[in-house]
């Protein structure tokens, strides 16, 4: 299954590895749209990304618009926590492009009105503001990879032969 991160503005050094660390194990795609937040110098994004970097595919985008015009047949959906539509509701297929937005403001309100239907939220208290971006990232890509019984994902069975018991 092909699936897509995407993360708007990402501000956090540190959650941006590792998601990177996330896409890089799952073979997801990372897009990150600038402005970033950081460097891609920066310390903590290197060493929160461990030695992933070469392994992950990142594309980097100037703005929202661009990712999708250059991925025109990419099914969307867009996290956040002002909608009633549960992540674990929604059906995933090939090609999802599951949106995130800067760790201080989620996505644009302007993003979120024009594709309300494709909104998605992870179940949590209501006193709550929000969860760690790349928390939120992990649940969301599990849980597709779990409806799709982690399609292309490594089976460690032979871990468990006779000689690790």
């Amino acid at each position: 299954m092909s699936l897509n991160i995407v993360l708007v503005e990402p501000e956090i050094p540190q959650n941006t590895g590792n998601i990177l660390r996330t896409c890089a194990a799952t073979g997801s795609t990372l897009h990150l749209v600038r402005p970033l937040g950081f460097s891609l110098e920066d310390k903590y994004l290197k060493r929160s990304g461990l030695d992933y970097w070469d392994i992950a595919n990142i594309q980097y985008y100037d703005s929202f618009e661009e990712v999708k015009e250059k991925n025109p047949n990419g099914v969307f959906f867009y996290s956040t926590t002002k909608t009633n539509n549960f992540h674990s509701d929604m059906k995933f297929v090939d090609n999802s492009f599951i949106v995130f937005g800067k760790e201080t403001k989620g996505l644009p309100e302007d993003i979120l009105q024009k594709y309300i239907d494709k909104t998605i939220r992870i179940p949590m208290r209501e006193t709550l503001r929000s969860l760690n971006l790349s928390n939120s990232v992990s649940i969301v890509v599990y849980d597709v990879l779990r409806q799709k019984q982690f399609e292309g994902l490594e089976e460690i069975s032979s871990y468990f032969d006779s000689s690790h018991k």
